[in-house]
């Protein structure tokens, strides 16, 4: 599938003739042009060079966060304080307060699934905590292992002083959150004065990092390969690079502006930037630019140097000291305004007549 930047052929066939007369070749056929004699120079030159062309397709994306998930509280009671969405909370930091007790943020990949106190099995549950409670500066005589010692105790304990908590030694959900790393608050699900349950989801949070997210209609899937490097116009013209990183697996149907389905299916993509951007702004539109093909080494000239032949076809007008000749060109792909041309008497360092700038 070529696609030729934002020019159709039709609009190719215009530019060319906009700013000079259909060619006229010989007879012959020969392909090598006539001299035509001129009452004024070409407006300007371009010279013919060899490179790459890469054509590109615009698709709409989203500028997001990473690893967006809901998270559950442990005791019912009456929410006393609540993190701000946008905040950024990090280890040791409390999400909530439920009756002025908070629900604390822990580093990790196991759920607290068991209230963990001392005679507690082993497990990593148990290491999980007590790398976190060394982090904060608590236990220090407290050896990380998966084994819930009297050491263990005396840090819980220490901990939950200074946060104001029963020193009872033990932990449960009602205390602690474990996640993966720091999280950003993107939606509160609870009010300050409002009621809430175990289980009851609280917050919905999500990484730190920022990624570009696209609903990548399926006509296009195969422009999205992982690894694969684009580019992101952010708002106020920021351009910035990025990578795929993620290409979803299974389809989905678009919805339209009415929350109808649209009849189109889509997959999901992310893309992760190659630097944190200057907008601050969450969900922000922005435009990426997806590689559609690549063309290694070609003979390219500007788009504007094309010419609509009589006869069919493009052309290029070769300037030669004073005199020019209009030469026919076989095309081929298109990318960054430049186009791969060629035929004989086409080579690298050829001039080219093109408009003025």
């Amino acid at each position: 599938m070529r696609k030729v930047l934002a020019f159709s052929g039709a609009a190719l066939l215009a530019a060319a003739a906009g700013w000079a007369v259909l060619a006229l070749l010989d007879g012959g056929g020969t392909g090598t042009g006539t001299a035509l004699s001129r009452k004024a120079p070409v407006p300007a030159t371009a010279a013919i060079a060899r490179q790459d062309l890469v054509d590109t397709k615009t698709v709409d994306g989203a500028l997001t966060y990473s690893g967006e998930r809901l998270l559950t509280g442990g005791v019912a009671g009456t929410v006393t304080w609540v993190a701000a969405e946008g905040a950024v909370i990090r280890r040791g930091h409390p999400l909530l307060k439920v009756d002025r007790k908070p629900l604390v943020l822990m580093y990790g990949k196991l759920p607290l699934y068991r209230r963990l106190e001392q005679g507690v099995s082993d497990g990593p549950d148990v290491e999980q905590l007590e790398r976190n409670l060394k982090a904060l500066g608590y236990g220090d005589y407290l050896t990380v292992d998966q084994r819930f010692t009297y050491a263990t105790y005396l840090a819980v304990r220490q901990w939950q002083d200074d946060l104001g908590l029963r020193r009872t030694g033990q932990v449960d959900a009602a205390q602690v959150v474990f996640v993966p790393a720091p999280v950003r608050v993107t939606e509160t699900k609870v009010e300050v004065g409002g009621h809430t349950g175990p289980g009851q989801g609280v917050l919905t949070v999500s990484g730190i990092r920022r990624l570009v997210h696209v609903d990548l209609d399926t006509d296009y899937q195969e422009l999205a390969r992982k690894g694969a490097k684009v580019g992101v116009k952010l708002p106020g013209g920021e351009r910035i690079t990025g990578k795929i990183t993620s290409v979803g697996t299974v389809a989905k149907s678009a919805q339209s502006g009415q929350g109808q389905d649209s009849g189109e299916t889509t997959v999901d993509v992310d893309i992760t930037l190659s630097r944190t951007p200057h907008t601050k702004l969450d969900q922000a539109p922005v435009d990426v630019e997806l590689e559609s093909e690549r063309r290694k080494g070609v003979l390219a000239a500007p788009v504007e140097a094309l010419l609509a032949l009589r006869e069919g076809g493009f052309g290029v007008e070769v300037v030669e000291g004073s005199a020019t000749r209009i030469v026919p060109v076989r095309v081929g792909a298109f990318g960054s305004g430049k186009v791969e041309i060629s035929g004989p008497g086409i080579a690298e360092g050829t001039k080219v007549g093109v408009p003025a700038p």
